[in-house]
């Protein structure tokens, strides 16, 4: 049964129209979140969890992922030129070994991570115990695999990620984004949920601004 068959577009379209309804201007930009509850499903089990990054039809212009690169010597000057938000070298990661502070704020401010190979060893004993927790450990990049169309690719998806609780929240775009395009990253997003939970397990959906309340699209209003 395809996705549409599950959660028609027409339920989408409605809860995202009622979510950006509520809109207040406020002094920044609000990003529109989704919000998809799961059932019966045991997430003290680690198979039971999920850490995927989804790349979005129509990412927003203003809100894209950050991406850092750990890299030395051509990967990390072919990383600079593919526009990485961060490069950092050998030596630059090496000291955060001692400025925690430092470790805190790359964790917490970057999105993904790209590693060179013989470096990922170096990352995972300065890095690990700050980006371990938050699904962050770097992707690393293959020997002769070109660098720039993974930055890119990182730049235009989302992290879904669960832990303890039954639900995976993830940001789709902006306030400034037309509806269709919202409806296809929402698309994009579920379509991904559903390879790894079969659709009984999902109980809601909820969509929502930053500072908005959140609009409900449950499976009986999908299924009418």
């Amino acid at each position: 049964m395809s996705v549409q068959a599950l959660f028609p577009l027409q339920g989408f379209r409605s809860a995202l129209e009622k979510a950006v309804k509520q809109m207040r201007k406020r002094r920044f930009m609000q990003s529109v979140e989704m919000i998809v509850v799961l059932q019966d499903v045991d997430m003290k089990k680690p198979e039971n969890r999920i850490n995927v990054a989804v790349t979005l039809p129509k990412p927003p212009p203003s809100k894209l992922s950050k991406v850092a690169v750990i890299a030395t010597g051509d990967l990390a000057l072919k990383a600079r030129e593919a526009g990485a938000d961060l490069v950092l070298d050998r030596d630059s990661l090496e000291k955060l070994a001692s400025d925690k502070r430092g470790a805190r704020k790359l964790a917490k401010n970057y999105d993904f991570f790209l590693a060179q190979p013989d470096l990922m060893v170096v990352v995972g004993r300065v890095l690990g115990k700050y980006l371990g927790p938050r699904g962050k450990m770097p992707q690393p990049v293959p020997p002769n695999v070109p660098i720039a169309p993974l930055i890119d690719r990182l730049k235009r998806s989302v992290r879904l990620r669960s832990r303890d609780q039954p639900q995976i929240a993830c940001i789709i775009g902006t306030e400034d984004q037309p509806i269709e395009h919202l409806l296809e990253n929402a698309q994009a997003v579920l379509e991904e949920i559903l390879k790894k939970f079969p659709p009984h397990n999902i109980r809601r959906i909820y969509f929502k601004l930053t500072m908005g309340e959140p609009v409900a699209l449950t499976r009986k209003v999908a299924e009418r």
